[in-house]
């Protein structure tokens, strides 16, 4: 290692532990960086800059969460609840089950983790502790389910590796089915053994076949969102990119004259929201854009290869310490920041260990997803703390179990290809 990458890595994380916000940190490490260590003119940076920007991958994430934020505005979110309560809220811990189908369900819409605690935590926090449930099973519950947002497709993450890779992102999202799927099982059958023996929970009532054809009449519309969404992506009909702009008409026709939950006069709200939000998403892909020009000039990636080939010869090893090293990187930075960085220092080492490009994309995918739920930087830990009024100590004892689950599918697919890979194998993208 030289001098130059430590001098880059110091004034990095000098800058995080001054709290600077994220994309702050990488502009101005870029900066010095290039006017220490490089001849090159500062326009190349803002060229960099612009280039980040004209990437058509983009428009699907800023559709995605216009998406997201038009159901959190109206009442597809709150059908999609009704729905889940009544497939399994009957069951010992039925409602916290019926908390994890609703977080896949809308998961599989959004594409986000932030977005999917705030639109769900606000219904099933109150509604889970007011029926007898321990308040820290439904805090370590209600903010590690949202982590199926990145996992189920569509997925930002995937979205963001795709663009870097070049993998098929319709062959990314695939992989995706099969871990969500896992952990909502296992987590599933973890509520209803922790509470089959509990008398003092309040369990729903077994709902007739009348009760159940009415719920679901109730959330056709909601329910045909991502069978569009995926449907369409799957069939032909329409590309990833195309799919997110169709649920976003879709979710507004359904909102404005269907549920006619939603007024005409919030849709200025809710594009401007989006777009503040999306703005937020850009300025830090650019930042990290620019920061990764700068590695890629002083070929840090190409020496990092060089080191970790030259200490590690065995995949397994190779495959433990990059969960090791994402686990870490997932606690003090986002998804979308350590997927522009870290993936284009980790994809040259893959071919010199077999290793699947995709994998390692869902890999990368669900190591990041679970930072967003482990301190000191999880972000769903201070959301979910803030709807119940506890603090992050609190709530980092109660994510405990569920963070367990998760690593332990993590470990599953990570060591297990196959189980992630049949899948797009199947609809011939791997």
């Amino acid at each position: 290692m030289q001098l130059s990458d430590v001098v880059i890595m110091l004034i990095l994380i000098g800058c995080m532990a001054t709290y600077v916000p994220v994309f702050m940190c990488l502009f101005f490490t870029a900066v010095l960086g290039f006017v220490i260590f490089t001849d090159l003119p500062l326009l190349l940076l803002f060229q960099t800059i612009f280039r980040s920007m004209d990437n058509f991958a983009l428009v699907v994430v800023l559709f995605f969460i216009l998406c997201g934020n038009i159901m959190t505005a109206g009442s597809i979110v709150e059908k999609l609840i009704k729905v889940a309560n009544a497939l399994v809220s009957w069951l010992p811990g039925g409602l916290g089950m019926a908390g994890v189908l609703a977080c896949g369900l809308f998961g599989a819409i959004s594409g986000s983790t932030v977005a999917t605690v705030v639109a769900l935590g606000g219904f099933m926090i109150p509604a889970l502790i007011d029926n007898g449930y321990p308040e820290q099973y439904t805090l370590g519950l209600m903010t590690t389910s949202p982590n199926l947002g990145v996992i189920i497709p569509p997925s930002i993450g995937m979205i963001l590796y795709s663009m870097i890779s070049n993998v098929s992102l319709e062959g990314l999202f695939l992989t995706g089915f099969v871990p969500g799927v896992l952990i909502m099982f296992l987590v599933c059958l973890y509520s209803f053994l922790f509470f089959r023996n509990r008398k003092e929970i309040v369990r729903k009532p077994v709902p007739s076949f009348t009760d159940m054809l009415a719920v679901l009449r109730e959330g056709f519309w909601s329910l045909m969102l991502p069978v569009i969404i995926f449907g369409g992506i799957f069939s032909g009909a329409f590309t990833a990119n195309e799919a997110a702009v169709v649920a976003c008409v879709y979710a507004f026709i359904v909102e404005l004259f269907i549920h006619k939950s939603m007024k005409f006069s919030q849709v200025k709200q809710i594009t401007v929201s989006s777009a503040v939000t999306s703005a937020t998403l850009l300025i830090i892909v650019a930042g990290a854009t620019c920061f990764g020009r700068l590695l890629t000039l002083e070929d840090i990636p190409g020496r990092i290869t060089e080191t970790v080939l030259s200490a590690i010869t065995s995949p397994v090893l190779f495959l433990i310490a990059m969960n090791a090293l994402l686990l870490m990187v997932g606690m003090f930075m986002d998804i979308i920041s350590a997927t522009m960085i870290l993936g284009p220092v980790f994809l040259p080492m893959l071919d010199a260990f077999n290793i699947n490009w995709m994998h390692f994309g869902l890999i990368m995918t669900v190591n990041l997803a679970i930072g967003y739920c482990t301190p000191p930087m999880g972000v769903s830990l201070y959301i979910t703390g803030a709807i119940a009024n506890r603090d992050l100590i609190y709530v980092s004892k109660s994510v405990m179990p569920f963070i367990a689950i998760q690593i332990l599918v993590l470990l599953m697919m990570t060591f297990f290809p196959d189980l992630v890979l049949w899948f797009p194998r199947l609809m011939g993208f791997a």
